[in-house]
C-alpha cells in the first residue's frame, strides 16, 4: 500500500471512529439539567429515614390541580387538557383519601410504613400520584406533621379497539364517580359477522368499602371471551378482594362468584363450537405469621411469612359436545384445596418511565418465594398437588431493573408425576439513556418452559405473554417453549395538546417443540415490528397504542401484516406482595 492509500485508510478510520464516539457521546445516563429532564430514581423509604420514630402531629390532605406537577411545583400546566380538567373534575373526597390511610396521628414515624402508605394511595385507579411530605415542627423535635399530596387522574374515560370497520369494541367508565373512589364501566360491541351485532356489558366497583380494604365489583355481560376458546360468553359475577396493602398488613383474600354461558353468535358448526355452562365459586383467605411479634422487637424488619388456603369449585352445568369426557383445563367440572406458605421481603425504588410517561412508578427489589400444596380433583381423577414459585428482584440504582422468576410443579399419581411443570425466565428494563430530549429505555423478557407426562394440562401455546404478541393462533402449541422479546421504548420530549408520545421498534422469537418430539422438530416463530403510544398522564384514559405486526411464517387463517390499535394498556408497573394459592400457569402471566 502506498503512502496516499495508506494516508487515506487512516482518515477514513479516524472518521468512522469520530461518528460511533459522537453516537455514543450523545446518549447519556444522567439527565441535562432542567425540569423537562427530571428524572426519579430513588428508594421509596429513603425520605422518611430522617423522621424515624417522631411522633405524628397532625395528618392534612391537599389535593393538588391538574395544572400543577410534582416534578416542579412552580410550573402550571396550561395545556387545554389541563383547564378542562380543572373545570370539569370532582376532586377525590377528601375522607376517601384518609379511608386510604394506615398511618395514623399520635403514633411514631415508620419510614417503610409511611412509603408503603404513600405507594398504595399512588396504586389507587383513580390517583395520577401521590407524595407524603414530612414537616419538622420548630420547637418540638420529637413530633412532626405530615401533608398527603394528592392529584387525580381524570376520572372519566374510556377507549376502542377496532379491526376495520367490520369488529369495533369500545367501552366508557367513570373510575371515580363523585369523587367516592368507586368505578361504573360500560362496555359495547358491534360485529357484523355476529348474531345479534350488537352486544354490552359492564360492572360496578367499590374501592375499600368501609375501610376494610376490600374492593367489591358486580358485573354483567353477554360479550366476555373466554381465554381458552376466544368464544363469547353471558358472565355474571361478584367478586370481592383485599389485598395485602403494606408488609405490616395481617389479612389477605378474596371471593369469586360467578355463573358463565356460551352462545353460538357467530354461526360455527356444532362440530367445532364449545357450547358450554358453569358455576364457579373461588375463595381463599391468609394471614401474615408472626407479625404481631416481629414487628414489637423491631419495625424496621420487612421479612415476612404468609400462610394462606384456597378452595374453589367449577360446576359444568353443560360440557361441550367435543370435550365430552376428555380433559381439559376449562371444560371439565373440578375443585381443589390449596395452602401456601410464602417467604417474602419487597421494598421499592420510585421510578419513571417503565409503562408510563412520566408518572410516579413503583418497582420492587427483594424476593418472594412460595410453597404450595394441596389436592386437586378433575372429573373422576383425584391427585395431591406440589409446587413452587420464587421470583428474586434487584436494581442497581443506576435506574434498571432485573426480575427472575421460578415457577415447578406437578401432581402424583400412582407413583409417578403428572402434568410436571417448570417455567424459567427473566425479565429487564435497561437504565434510563438520555438522546438530547428523547429518553429511551430497553425491555428484554427471556423464558423457558417444560410439561412433561401432560394429562390434564393444556400444552404450551405461542398466543401469550410467553410467546409472540399478537400472535392470536392456537395452532402452534407443544411441551417445550423458549421466548425472547425486546423492545425498545423512545419517550420524546414534545407534546401535543398534553400528549406524549413514545415510538417503539419490537421484535419477538419462540422456538416451540411439539410433544413427545425430539428437539430436531422444533419450529422456529417469529414476529417483528413497531408502533407508538401516546398519553396523557392527567387522563383516566388509558395509553393509546397503534401496533403493527409482521409474521414471517403465518399460520392458515392468520395475516401475515396486520395493523392493530388498542386502549388497554397497563400504564403503571404492577406488583402484589402475595396472591391466592394457585397450581402453575404456563400460557398467562
Amino acid at each position: 500500500m502506498d503512502d496516499s492509500a495508506a494516508h487515506r485508510h487512516e482518515e477514513r478510520k479516524k472518521f468512522i471512529n469520530n461518528i460511533f464516539q459522537q453516537a455514543y457521546n450523545s446518549i447519556r445516563r444522567t439527565p441535562s439539567s432542567g425540569p423537562e429532564e427530571s428524572y426519579l430514581n430513588v428508594r421509596s423509604e429513603q425520605a422518611y429515614m430522617p423522621y424515624q420514630g417522631k411522633m405524628i402531629r397532625h395528618i392534612e390532605i391537599v389535593p393538588v390541580n391538574f395544572d400543577r406537577s410534582f416534578r416542579d411545583t412552580a410550573a402550571r400546566d396550561r395545556s387545554l387538557a389541563a383547564r378542562v380538567g380543572n373545570r370539569l373534575h370532582i376532586s377525590t373526597r377528601k375522607f376517601v383519601i384518609r379511608n386510604n390511610l394506615f398511618i395514623r396521628e399520635n403514633t411514631p414515624v415508620n419510614a417503610y410504613m409511611v412509603a408503603d402508605n404513600e405507594r398504595f394511595i399512588r396504586g389507587q385507579e383513580y390517583m395520577n400520584d401521590a407524595r407524603i411530605i414530612i414537616d419538622s415542627i420548630p420547637g418540638n423535635p420529637d413530633s412532626v406533621d405530615v401533608r398527603v399530596y394528592t392529584k387525580d387522574l381524570f376520572s372519566i374515560g374510556g377507549g376502542m379497539a377496532a379491526n376495520g370497520l367490520e369488529r369495533i369494541n369500545a367501552d366508557l367508565y367513570d373510575a371515580n364517580l363523585a369523587g367516592m373512589g368507586q368505578r361504573l364501566s360500560l362496555n359495547g360491541l358491534y360485529d357484523k359477522n355476529r348474531e345479534p351485532q350488537w352486544g354490552y356489558g359492564g360492572y360496578y366497583r367499590k374501592n375499600n368499602v368501609g375501610h376494610t380494604y376490600i374492593d367489591a365489583t358486580v358485573g354483567h355481560s353477554v360479550m366476555n371471551v373466554n381465554p381458552y376458546t376466544r368464544t363469547e360468553e353471558t358472565v355474571n359475577y361478584l367478586t370481592l378482594d383485599r389485598r395485602l396493602v403494606s408488609p405490616y398488613s395481617r389479612f389477605a383474600g378474596g371471593l369469586t362468584l360467578g355463573e358463565h354461558k356460551a352462545y353460538n353468535l357467530y354461526g360455527r358448526p356444532d362440530s367445532i363450537f364449545y357450547a358450554y355452562s358453569y358455576h364457579e365459586a373461588d375463595g381463599w383467605a391468609g394471614y401474615s405469621v408472626g407479625i404481631n411479634k416481629l414487628t414489637a422487637t423491631n419495625n424496621n424488619i420487612r421479612d415476612r411469612r404468609f400462610l394462606a388456603i384456597r378452595m374453589y369449585q367449577r360446576d359444568m352445568t353443560n360440557v361441550p359436545a367435543r370435550i365430552g369426557e376428555n380433559f381439559h383445563p376449562v371444560f371439565n367440572s373440578s375443585r381443589a384445596a390449596l395452602a401456601q406458605f410464602t417467604f417474602f421481603r419487597q421494598d421499592f425504588y420510585k421510578t419513571q418511565y417503565i409503562y408510563g410517561f412520566g408518572t410516579t412508578e413503583d418497582l420492587p427489589y427483594g424476593y418472594n418465594f412460595a410453597l404450595t400444596t394441596g389436592l386437586h380433583e378433575q372429573l373422576d381423577l383425584r391427585r395431591p398437588y406440589a409446587g413452587a414459585n420464587a421470583t428474586w428482584y434487584t436494581s442497581t440504582g443506576w435506574g434498571d431493573f432485573l426480575k427472575v422468576y421460578l415457577k415447578a410443579g406437578g401432581f402424583m399419581h400412582r407413583g409417578s408425576v403428572q402434568d410436571g411443570s417448570i417455567l424459567l425466565g427473566a425479565t429487564s428494563y435497561s437504565p434510563m439513556l438520555f438522546w438530547g430530549g428523547t429518553r429511551i429505555r430497553q425491555y428484554v423478557n427471556l423464558s423457558y418452559t417444560h410439561l412433561w407426562n401432560r394429562v390434564t394440562y393444556a400444552p404450551l401455546y405461542i398466543n401469550n405473554y410467553y410467546g409472540l404478541r399478537g400472535f392470536l393462533s392456537d395452532s402452534a402449541y407443544g411441551t417445550r417453549r423458549l421466548s425472547l422479546q425486546l423492545e425498545t421504548a423512545f419517550y420524546l420530549k414534545y407534546k401535543l395538546l398534553g400528549f406524549r408520545f413514545a415510538p417503539f421498534p419490537w421484535a419477538d422469537l419462540t422456538l416451540i417443540t411439539p410433544e413427545n418430539a425430539a428437539y430436531r422438530k422444533t419450529a422456529l416463530y417469529s414476529a417483528l415490528g413497531g408502533g407508538i403510544r401516546t398519553r396523557n398522564e392527567n387522563l383516566v384514559f388509558e395509553t393509546i397504542e397503534v401496533r403493527a405486526y409482521f409474521f414471517p411464517v403465518a399460520p392458515p387463517g392468520m395475516r401475515g401484516f396486520k395493523v392493530i390499535a388498542n386502549t388497554n394498556i397497563r400504564f403503571r408497573y404492577r406488583n402484589n406482595y402475595i396472591t391466592a394459592p394457585d397450581v402453575v400457569q404456563l400460557n398467562q402471566e
